[in-house]
């Protein structure tokens, strides 16, 4: 069970990270006129728990600020782990 716990910050390090990096390469990639990494899968990051690095990448880079419904899912996705968070961490 330690083991278990152990992991847990490693992974949401881990996913945060990979999403800041997803955001990244997706904003060069259209600035470079090149095929883009699908809104679903930058969504999906997000929802395995990277949504503070979507978050963060959004904002450092620029990127996906205005586009919609991408930009609504994405706070959404925000808004309900928070709250899944805090009523873990209550209850």
């Amino acid at each position: 069970m330690a083991m278990l716990l152990w992991m847990i910050p490693l992974f949401f390090v881990a996913i945060n990270l990979i999403t800041i990096f997803a955001f990244w390469d997706d904003k060069a990639r259209a600035i470079a006129g090149e095929w883009r990494i699908s809104e679903a899968r930058l969504l999906g990051l997000a929802l395995m728990g990277g949504s503070p690095g979507a978050l963060f990448a959004r904002r450092f880079f620029r990127h996906k600020t205005r586009k919609e419904p991408f930009a609504t899912l994405l706070l959404l996705i925000a808004v309900i782990q928070l709250g899944l968070g805090i009523g873990c961490f209550l209850f």
